[in-house]
């Protein structure tokens, strides 16, 4: 085969590491972003946190980036970057200190830092707190083991007799070890199905109330059965019980916990950080940064002068590094917040009539709309509205709950699937108690509305909204 050399012209996109960054900085949640700068901040020693908000030159500001956002080359971003000129580094930052915390500052560290407790290991604190046989308490521990996280028992008698293995323990004697455990805390810990949890938690009200005695006979499987097939009308043939007593028996059942075991959760506590705020200022919405989200970082001057004396050492070129890592991290995290801002105030734009009036006001929003105004790609704005949340006067509400499709009206308009639902669950609640609407109810009084819904769809939605079917909302007549 003969060579030869040929010369071909051809473009190619890559994707740098710094863009990698600011892309995956454009998906993080305020918590993750905080972890990440945590990280950074740990390892980079020219990055530090801004003391107050006149030290915060590199800080984001809630409306100038988006609205003037700059056009300047990265070599010029290191005057931006620093402190203000005029300030001295020794008198507003102290070597060591970096986190800017005072010594007022006071936490909590071991509650902090320490594991939430297990339903297994609050019963087994509370079995030491017991007075109980060595051998009951090794019946106890076998009983626990077979605890789940809803606190029922999931193991039979005889699997706890095979799981410890002792020809002597008995069917009486785990049994008696078992009502032990039914006493500990929360009520209804222990049981082995739903009737007999109930049980459990009505036996420990006061006897003085005259209807627990009738909640407890509704605790039966045989009753049980009825009331989850709503058939109450089977119900009172069968107990003899006038309206007024099923009504106050039931009132009775809804106040116990058919899961007491999630009342011990072992699940951490998720609380949600805003990352935009939406006000409404002289008859005009507007959305703003939540600043107590955004990290507010700058440049390290202490270190980026020891970098201008002009030494070509190890040390220079490690500071150097981590500088040039320093002002992409803080270039990604303003380009994040011009973003994350910039399409905020796009949707509140687009969804003023929620804003104003409700759910039912909804306006069809998909991601194509956002990005055809702010020239971004679809998969950007992707980027953005997840796991991203909006607080306004209404409560606080993920980005992407803005979005949702359209559905055809009469009159050859949309209406979105969001108001949908919403006009969906306010139908449920004015229907009558004794007569529950159902789906296709539901369809028709959508159509007199001019909002043409299928019955499937109605269906889907209502599920969506936990509601059940109207066949297990009837109440009693």
């Amino acid at each position: 085969m003969k060579q030869s050399l040929d010369l071909k012209i051809g473009q190619h996109l890559t994707i740098t590491p710094q863009l990698q960054q600011a892309i995956r900085l454009l998906q993080l949640s305020s918590v993750e972003l905080e972890q990440e700068v945590r990280e950074l901040l740990e390892k980079n020693p020219l990055l530090e946190e801004a003391t107050d908000t006149g030290d915060a030159g590199d800080a984001q500001t809630a409306d100038s980036p988006a609205e003037e956002p700059p056009d300047r080359e990265t070599g010029a971003d290191a005057e931006e970057l620093d402190m203000e000129a005029d300030a001295d580094w020794t008198d507003s930052y102290e070597l060591g200190s970096g986190t800017g915390k005072g010594e007022d500052d006071h936490y909590d560290l071991e509650a902090r830092n320490s594991q939430p407790t297990s339903l297994r290991e609050y019963l087994l604190w509370q079995l030491q707190m017991t007075p109980l046989s060595e051998r009951d308490k090794t019946i106890a521990v076998a009983l626990i083991d077979a605890i789940d996280d809803d606190g029922y028992l999931t193991a039979t008698t005889d699997d706890i007799m095979a799981a410890l293995a002792d020809p002597d323990v008995g069917p009486e004697e785990i049994e008696a070890v078992l009502h032990q455990i039914q006493n500990f805390d929360p009520l209804g810990v222990g049981a082995r199905h739903l009737g007999e949890c109930l049980d459990l938690q009505l036996r420990r009200l006061d006897s003085g109330i005259a209807i627990r005695d009738v909640a407890r006979q509704l605790t039966t499987p045989e009753y049980l059965k009825l009331l989850g097939q709503r058939d109450f009308k089977e119900l009172k043939r069968l107990t003899r019980l006038t309206n007024e007593q099923l009504s106050q028996a039931l009132a009775l059942l809804k106040t116990l916990n058919p899961r007491p075991g999630s009342r011990i959760s072992n699940t951490p506590d998720l609380y949600v950080t805003p990352e935009v705020i939406v006000k409404k200022r002289r008859g005009i919405w507007r959305a703003e940064l939540n600043m107590d989200a955004v990290p507010k970082l700058r440049i390290n001057r202490h270190y980026e002068n020891l970098m201008q004396r002009g030494r070509a050492s190890t040390q220079d070129r490690f500071l150097q590094e981590h500088l040039q890592e320093a002002r992409w991290f803080l270039k990604s995290l303003r380009s994040r917040n011009e973003t994350l801002l910039k399409v905020a105030r796009v949707i509140v734009d687009r969804q003023r009539a929620f804003l104003d009036h409700g759910p039912e006001a909804m306006k069809p929003l998909v991601l194509h709309d956002i990005a055809s105004e702010v020239s971004m790609h679809e998969s950007t704005i992707s980027r953005v509205t997840t796991n991203k949340h909006m607080m306004t006067p209404r409560g606080i509400f993920e980005l992407k709950y803005f979005f949702s499709s359209h559905v055809s009206t009469a009159d050859g308009g949309t209406c979105s699937a969001t108001a949908i639902r919403s006009l969906i669950r306010k139908i449920i609640e004015k229907e009558p108690p004794d007569k529950p609407i159902s789906d296709n109810k539901i369809a028709e009084v959508l159509e007199e509305q001019g909002i043409n819904v299928a019955r499937r769809t109605i269906a889907k939605y209502r599920e969506a909204l936990n509601i059940p079917p109207s066949s297990q909302r009837k109440s009693i007549t």
